[in-house]
């Protein structure tokens, strides 16, 4: 990930670097006394440039800097009087290539020091769901939900990075910000929530689309609205315009109508798919229109699917993509979506979510067979789309049973993944870029007879070849803070997860499987299980940023044909 560090020089409270004229300056600053102004003090060179200025008390206001010259900068302010978020400076001419350079992050908000860390992570504060991933302008695109000032939820934003590859990220400017009214109070309201981006053709170059809801607590009669921006230097958002006002009228709906998704369907046009609730369980919209570049002109098609199972309240984050040739009337479609409060009484999994392929004309969907996205539960938010090569999506690294408004909760996004139709089932394995994390074979010799291997900075993949489908073993994982390791047996494939507190845990369980094959990543605060090349997924978020030291596996004789270990780095 690219993130450059400025100089803070904490006895003087300045933030010094050395920038070049026209470079811009994000500042993010609030007042600490009641009727005092905060301020900072923007020097070049010795000289006052500018001076930016907020009586906000409550929270931190946006201020934008652009320099008139270069040299040396400094920015001073008094930390009696005005508190500091964020501050990072940028070339808007070569962002896209350069990101943004992070001078100053506040202890609140400042990111996990992970230098193994290999999954992406925001540059500083909270992230949840991915938004508007694709790719634009010949970069993968990846927004976030985002508060920049703490690592908890709270008023929303939208985060920006671009890859190459899904795997290195530049972290570029925040690119969508909640209302005014919502900016100037701590108290999450709403804000920018989830939502997508497609591309637009211009005689000016691709420009990019967002859709994204607008959620206002209290507002009446709606509380989420779908609203859109086009963003024409795919960096920054213009004034964002009314998509949808309101929910469809007739169905009972709860006030719960987001998410937007948007999508070219198999007759040309686009569509939009919208999570909701009525009294019976989870319901997903569907609306479309006819504009070439999806400025305006949506209608209401109709309820496109539901699901009422395990007592959830909304379906969340849809998602839908052909799985084969859009134009073909034998192309499959996956519809993926999160259960929101769902619980299996099973295994006392919550928040899960699920795929369902069938056939979509373009305003029916006709499911064929449904299957849970992952056992772990902790890809929630999954989105993708058609990449040049195929599906690409990723997940929230997550789960909101475990969010809690008064502790910080650092968290990153899932490996990238494919999304394959395999006969009755959808595969969902790890980009094949994912190979050239391999940085060192660690062991191929002894995992197998028994002995521990030690893992170099919490990085590692592990592959098992199994002599047979369904062949037992069980990884032990030694990490300092919790139980954890991974087992195979006549009950299916789990992940095994104890907190160590007393607290029973949800039983993270494939229940059934019976793979030949199992790849596991380990990062600091994350497990990814991939069996027979995804056709199970499993994803559990580690709390903590301690690292898992090592493995043994326990297994019977001739059980494991092959076992390798490697140190993976970015």
């Amino acid at each position: 990930m690219t993130i450059q560090t400025g100089t803070l020089s904490l006895s003087r409270e300045n933030v010094s670097a050395d920038l070049r004229p026209g470079d811009v300056i994000h500042v993010w600053l609030r007042a600490l006394i009641a009727d005092t102004a905060a301020s900072i003090s923007v020097t070049v060179e010795g000289v006052e440039r500018a001076v930016v200025a907020s009586t906000r008390a409550e929270e931190f206001e946006f201020q934008p800097i652009v320099l008139p010259a270069g040299g040396r900068v400094v920015l001073s302010y008094e930390p009696s009087i005005t508190a500091v978020s964020v501050i990072y400076s940028f070339d808007p001419a070569s962002v896209l290539e350069e990101g943004i350079r992070v001078l100053h992050s506040a202890a609140a908000n400042a990111p996990p020091q992970l230098p193994a860390g290999y999954h992406f992570r925001p540059p500083f504060g909270w992230m949840n769901d991915p938004n508007g991933l694709g790719r634009f302008g010949g970069k993968a695109h990846l927004f976030y939900q985002h508060y920049p000032h703490r690592s908890r939820w709270n008023t929303m934003h939208w985060g920006h990075a671009v890859s190459q590859d899904y795997l290195h990220w530049t972290h570029l400017p925040v690119f969508l910000f909640p209302a005014a009214e919502l900016s100037m109070r701590d108290d999450g309201r709403g804000g920018a929530f989830s939502g997508s981006a497609i591309p637009i053709a211009t005689d000016g170059g691709e420009q990019i689309r967002v859709f994204f809801t607008e959620q206002v607590r209290d507002r009446k009669p709606e509380e989420q609205i779908q609203l859109s921006a086009t963003s024409a230097d795919q960096v920054s958002a213009g004034n964002p315009s009314i998509a949808l006002p309101e929910r469809p009228e007739g169905l009972g709906l709860t006030l719960d109508f987001r998410d937007p998704y948007v999508f070219k369907g198999p007759d040309g046009l686009w569509k939009m798919l919208l999570g909701s609730r009525d009294r019976s369980g989870g319901v997903i919209l569907l609306y479309e229109t006819f504009d070439q570049d999806a400025a305006g002109g949506w209608s209401f098609v109709g309820v496109l699917h539901r699901e009422d199972r395990f007592g959830m309240t909304a379906a969340e984050c849809p998602c839908m993509l052909p799985l084969g040739n859009v134009a073909s009337d034998e192309t499959r479609w996956a519809l993926i979506f999160g259960l929101l409060t769902s619980r299996d009484p099973a295994t006392g999994r919550r928040n899960m979510s699920s795929v369902t392929v069938g056939r979509f004309d373009g305003r029916e969907f006709q499911p064929e067979f449904e299957q849970e996205l992952d056992f772990g539960s902790d890809a929630y938010a999954f989105q993708a789309f058609v990449d040049h090569d195929g599906p690409v999506g990723l997940a929230w690294l997550a789960n909101w049973t475990d969010v809690s408004k008064s502790v910080d909760f650092p968290t990153a996004m899932t490996l990238p993944r494919r999304v394959l139709l395999d006969g009755g089932a959808v595969l969902t394995p790890p980009l094949e870029v994912v190979d050239g994390l391999r940085h060192q074979l660690l062991d191929d010799a002894r995992l197998l007879a028994g002995a521990t291997v030690e893992f170099v900075d919490g990085a590692a993949e592990i592959l098992l070849d199994l002599t047979q489908a369904g062949a037992p073993f069980e990884l032990s994982f030694d990490h300092p803070e919790i139980g954890l390791g991974v087992r195979l047996d006549d009950e299916g494939l789990a992940i095994l997860f104890d907190t160590g507190t007393g607290k029973p845990s949800p039983r993270y369980l494939a229940a059934g499987a019976r793979p030949a094959q199992v790849r596991i990543f380990i990062d600091t605060g994350s497990i990814e299980v991939f069996a027979d090349n995804g056709r199970w997924a499993g994803t559990k978020r580690i709390p903590g940023v301690a690292a898992v030291r090592s493995a043994t596996m326990k297994a019977p004789t001739g059980g494991v044909t092959a076992a390798r270990v490697w140190q993976i780095k970015l």
